[in-house]
């Protein structure tokens, strides 16, 4: 009787685990590990919030002229037919006006600048007629101004001890002139965690160097890098990791001992030469190991101490595949953020 082979690589296994199985298991066992630190706000995009960002004051602090133009007391001006009013004062942004303006007058006011007290509504410069009336400078309104017009009022941006973002906010560009605004100078955010990078076998190098006759270049450390950056984390290259297991044992153990995780790429399947698996059962503790998906099967996942490791495939295509289902989420849970799903669509 002709012997029917066992496995072939397009193979499913009903022993190995689903995606979303994969998914339960690592989001049980993975929390955020990450100390805090204080940085400057300059400092801050892509960091992520370890306290709420809340507003010290009120955006805009102080009510302001959103245009160049004439300040005035709406109960002063007929909106049916307009007024003309005398200009008695002149108010620039940076500069503080304490004056009051009495009804029927008007002030020179620019933008961003503090409105005047008895004044509530400015009119643009452009729909404006000034002139001098022996000596008395005079401004004449059109009618069907509209009272408040052109007015920005204090807080009606961000109202003082609004929660403007929350803890495990990744910030962005955008953030930062949020941030500012209420008065940031720094920000409490997670450290950035270590992310050890080795990848295993005889026949890997890195680029730049003379290829040999059975070897190949190592195009998944530089994917990794750029992958572990995207993230906010930062890369540690551990370098590439021989087909022998006492030097991949003396590698990990090392690693484990600065890094908040390693990812380690090639070397995880059942060959004769694929010693991953053997050596993280024997430092420390295998949590999973084969995906029932294509590209990436052959992933596990472990902890060597308090150093997560994520043992993916060999080939660049699942690598990166693996690191964008599994890596990605982790770092950022890890990093302090929640647990980002990925958007889907339907097809």
């Amino acid at each position: 009787m002709t012997r029917k082979l066992l496995d072939d690589c397009f193979l499913h296994d009903k022993d190995r685990l689903k995606h979303a199985e994969a998914l339960a298991i690592l989001k049980a066992r993975i929390g955020a590990v990450a100390a805090t630190e204080d940085v400057n706000l300059v400092d801050a995009n892509g960091r992520i919030l370890a306290e709420p960002a809340v507003a010290r004051l009120p955006v805009p602090a102080h009510t302001n002229a959103a245009v160049d133009g004439y300040a005035f007391a709406a109960a002063s001006y007929d909106k049916a037919v307009g007024g003309t009013f005398p200009v008695v004062a002149r108010a620039a942004a940076g500069h503080s006006f304490r004056a009051a303006i009495a009804q029927g007058a008007a002030a020179r006011i620019f933008t961003g600048a503090v409105l005047p007290t008895g004044t509530d509504t400015v009119v643009m410069q452009e729909d404006c007629v000034t002139a001098d009336m022996g000596g008395q400078q005079t401004v004449t309104v059109p009618a069907g101004l509209k009272g408040g017009a052109n007015v920005r009022k204090a807080g009606e941006d961000v109202a003082a001890g609004a929660e403007l973002m929350t803890i495990g906010h990744v910030i962005r560009p955008q953030d930062l002139a949020g941030l500012a605004s209420i008065g940031f100078g720094k920000l409490k955010v997670f450290q950035r965690l270590r992310v050890g990078i080795l990848s295993s076998g005889d026949e890997v190098i890195r680029p730049g160097q003379p290829l040999a006759l059975g070897q190949v270049y190592d195009a998944n450390m530089p994917m990794l890098t750029g992958l572990v950056q995207s993230t906010g984390a930062l890369p540690v290259d551990l370098g590439v990791a021989p087909d022998r297991p006492d030097q991949l044992h003396a590698m990990l153990k090392d690693a484990a001992a600065t890094c908040d995780l390693i990812l380690t790429s090639g070397g995880a399947s059942r060959g004769e030469e694929d010693h991953m698996i053997e050596a993280l059962e024997q430092l420390g503790k295998r949590h999973l190991w084969q995906l029932a998906i294509k590209p990436g099967r052959p992933m596990t996942f472990g902890q060597i101490g308090d150093c997560i490791v994520l043992g993916l495939p060999g080939n660049p295509v699942a690598v990166f595949v693996c690191f964008l289902l599994y890596a990605w989420p982790m770092l950022r849970r890890m990093g302090g953020a929640p647990w980002p799903e990925p958007r889907r669509f339907t097809l």
